[in-house]
């Protein structure tokens, strides 16, 4: 068995020691930071003291006892300066009357909106009777389109089946202007 260390630690030592040291360190630093603390309350309590006696003095001076004319004398012109500080209002009889705008008449020539669909409506510059529903018309409006376009597409490709007419055809209608969805509309739900 190897032989048992029995000298110091020596950086465990030195740890030991700087922590102890700066604990000290702490320790002074809030002894003073108390101290200073100290000072600083009985510095105010003193200021404090020194105020209270010269209101002290002022009132011994005055003759002792205050009566109650003396309040209410007090009392009174604290009001009379409150009064001169205070700018004089005007009665709503010196005051003149205002116009009320939302009872103007509005001048000829002049439109009035009061909702936004009314302030729309005055400032747009497109026709009034657009399309709130163009699907609707969607299936009348192919058929017709197949019917005058269907005799054209046989005679420009007379080896093609029906089937790849209509695909040809759809390609067709989905870019035609006579599609009802090509065509300006609004929403439905717009007023």
């Amino acid at each position: 068995m190897p032989k048992k260390f029995q000298g110091e630690n020596s950086k465990a030592a030195t740890a030991r020691a700087r922590k102890a040291e700066a604990k000290a360190d702490d320790k002074e630093k809030k002894r003073l930071e108390l101290l200073e603390r100290k000072k600083e309350n009985q510095r105010l309590l003193d200021e404090e003291n020194a105020r209270l006696k010269g209101k002290a003095q002022r009132e011994a001076g005055a003759g002792g006892k205050v009566t109650r004319a003396q309040i209410e004398e007090a009392l009174q012109n604290e009001q009379e300066q409150q009064q001169q500080l205070k700018p004089k209002e005007k009665s709503h009889l010196e005051s003149p009357l205002e116009e009320n705008v939302n009872r103007i008449i509005p001048e000829e020539g002049t439109v009035e909106a009061r909702t936004i669909e009314d302030a729309i409506a005055v400032l747009s510059t497109g026709p009034e009777d657009l399309d709130r529903h163009p699907e609707r018309r969607m299936k009348a409006a192919f058929l017709a389109y197949e019917e005058a376009n269907m005799p054209r597409l046989k005679k420009e490709n007379p080896n093609m089946r029906l089937s790849q007419l209509k695909q040809q055809l759809k390609k067709e209608w989905m870019k035609s202007p006579e599609n009802p969805l090509n065509q300006r509309f609004s929403t439905y739900n717009s007023k």
